[in-house]
């Protein structure tokens, strides 16, 4: 298992342990997955976070 899918279950774990459920809790679920996904992803170097601060070049 990579660090992004174990971030993405852990994200997913704790919305679970945080909500009894309804739409808020799926949305909440939602996003807390994809942080853990995100974070995830910068710890395996899926994500340069120098690449995110300079933006894309212009011209």
């Amino acid at each position: 298992m990579t660090t992004s899918a174990a971030g993405l279950l852990a994200g997913l774990l704790l919305a679970l342990a945080w909500t009894t459920g309804g739409f808020t809790g799926l949305l909440l679920a939602i996003v807390l997955g994809g942080i853990g996904l995100f974070v995830g992803a910068l710890r395996d170097g899926y994500i340069d976070p120098a690449a995110l601060r300079r933006g894309r070049p212009r011209g």
